[in-house]
C-alpha cells in the first residue's frame, strides 16, 4: 500500500504549526479528529514534543496514518482511535482538541454533534482548534470557496462550507468561548475556543 499524501497538508502544515506553537506551550494531550493521511499529526507533534498527540480517524483511514506513525516512531504520538461524529468518543478527557478540514464534509446536525462531544471531552481552558473555511454573515471569502461549496455540495448535498455564526452559536452551547479567528492561507480561517 503507498502512503498517502495530501499536497493540502504539506501547504499549510508549517502556517497552523504557526499558530499552534504559542497556543499549546502549556498543553500536555491533545485529540486529533480527522488525522487523514497522517502528516499533520507528524508534524505537528515533532514540533511539540510535550504534548502526547493522540490521532484518529474513520477506520478506513488508520493503516495510511499508521504508515505515517510506523515510519516517523515518534514517541509523543498516539495510533488512531476510531472517532465517528453520530458515535461516543472512547477517549477520557484532553487538554485539546485540533481539527483540520472536517466541518464542511459532513453534515450540519453531526457538527452539532461534534461540537456537545468536544465541550464534554475537553479540560476546563482547555482548546478546541479548527482549521477550514467558513463563511461570514451568509457570504464565502473567496470566489474560490464558493466553488468549493458547490463542488461538496455535488458530491453530498448535506456537505458545505459552514457560517461561522452557526458554527459560533453551536460552540457557546457548549461552553466554548472564541479567543481567536486567525485568517490564514488559501483562504482558511483558524478559530481557537476555550473552555470555560
Amino acid at each position: 500500500m503507498t502512503k498517502p499524501f495530501s499536497q493540502a497538508c504539506e501547504n499549510n502544515k508549517q502556517p497552523i504549526l504557526d499558530k499552534l506553537l504559542p497556543l499549546l506551550t502549556d498543553k500536555a494531550s491533545l485529540l486529533e479528529v480527522g488525522s487523514g493521511t497522517g502528516q499533520h499529526a507528524i508534524h505537528f507533534a515533532n514540533a511539540l514534543p510535550h504534548i502526547t498527540w493522540q490521532t484518529s480517524d474513520l477506520l478506513i483511514n488508520h493503516d495510511g496514518i499508521n504508515q505515517w506513525l510506523n515510519e516517523e516512531k515518534l514517541a509523543n504520538i498516539r495510533p488512531p482511535i476510531e472517532i465517528d461524529f453520530d458515535k461516543a468518543w472512547s477517549i477520557e478527557h484532553v487538554d485539546a482538541i485540533f481539527t483540520a478540514n472536517t466541518l464542511h464534509i459532513v453534515s450540519f446536525p453531526l457538527v452539532a454533534k461534534f461540537f456537545k462531544t468536544t465541550g464534554k471531552h475537553l479540560t476546563i481552558d482547555g482548546l478546541l482548534i479548527i482549521y477550514g473555511p467558513f463563511k461570514y454573515n451568509g457570504e464565502f471569502t473567496s470566489p474560490s470557496n464558493g466553488d468549493f461549496d458547490q463542488w461538496l455540495k455535488d458530491i453530498d448535498n448535506t456537505r458545505g462550507i459552514r457560517n461561522f455564526e452557526e458554527v459560533l452559536e453551536l460552540a457557546i452551547d457548549a461552553n466554548l468561548c472564541l479567543i481567536n479567528d486567525y485568517d490564514m492561507p488559501a483562504n482558511n480561517q483558524l478559530l481557537v475556543f476555550k473552555k470555560s
